[in-house]
């Protein structure tokens, strides 16, 4: 049966021409296409960002953050909502310690800020942090004292300790060292006070170090310190950042918020993962 002798039938069993049906199928189609993008442009990537209420744990740093330190984070994320993201604050005094099986199960990138409480978190919540990292691929982004925490030191397996700790007026020039790298985006040498952790830093050999430091202490000599560290952990993605401390506006930075927003895009898993 030729091509011609196709049409008569279609228009004597369905009462439509060819030509109608081919529309209609090509209607159907483009619809189905519409209704996938629709739901391709509605589904979010979630990014969690975790304290342990520093305001309430350290009172002077309510002077600087008055709202908690994983508030100001959320604020410098906001840009991402444009991009499909949804941004979640969350503290050790919520339930569940701010990280529920839900929230963590729907969560790509988990951003961590502690620093006396690290002891206070159950070790049952961080061994579901390490497997969701690990075997899922979710991003893990630790920031300052958070070296310390329970997370990241079962993620990398060592007691990520640094030399030593002080609060004594040091500048640090922070420096893109790597500035093809993703965290850099955007990102020029810039300096800020800091409370310095001195090298060395017992942590695994970073996969990268897209930004590093160089300490101007308070006697005139300098000092060299990794700033941002990359590291890949099984499935997910792992960086740290050295500035933060409780007292410092570093969260309010716009260089910083830019490092920020980069990290959490750079640490997501892929959409297959």
């Amino acid at each position: 049966m030729n091509k011609k002798s196709i049409s008569p039938i279609i228009e004597s069993n369905t009462g439509i021409s060819r030509r109608a049906a081919l529309g209609f199928g090509a209607t159907v189609a483009a619809g189905l296409l519409t209704n996938f993008d629709l739901f391709a442009a509605t589904e979010k990537r979630k990014v969690v960002v975790w304290s342990e209420g520093t305001a309430n744990v350290d009172p002077d740093s309510k002077k600087v953050y008055p709202n908690d330190i994983n508030t100001a984070i959320v604020e410098g994320l906001k840009p991402l909502e444009s991009k499909g993201w949804e941004i979640v604050r969350a503290s050790l005094g919520d339930p569940d310690q701010g990280i529920s099986d839900d929230l963590l199960n729907s969560t790509d990138v988990l951003i961590w800020w502690g620093h006396k409480k690290h002891g206070d978190v159950k070790d049952e919540l961080v061994g579901k942090i390490a497997s969701r990292v690990k075997e899922q691929g979710m991003g893990f982004i630790g920031t300052h004292s958070a070296h310390f925490s329970k997370p990241l030191k079962k993620l990398l397996g060592t007691p990520c300790s640094w030399r030593e700790y002080k609060l004594d007026g040091t500048i640090v020039e922070i420096i893109v060292k790597e500035p093809d790298h993703p965290i850099c985006k955007g990102v020029k040498n810039f300096k800020i006070p800091i409370e310095r952790y001195a090298e060395p830093f017992a942590v695994p050999t970073p996969d990268s170090v897209p930004l590093d430091g160089l300490y101007a202490l308070t006697d005139g000599t300098t000092a060299p310190a990794r700033m941002g560290m990359c590291w890949n952990i099984g499935k997910g993605k792992v960086f740290y950042f050295t500035p933060g401390h409780e007292t410092y506006p570093d969260y309010f930075r716009p260089q910083v918020r830019q490092i920020f927003i980069n990290a959490v895009q750079w640490a997501a898993p892929n959409k297959e993962s």
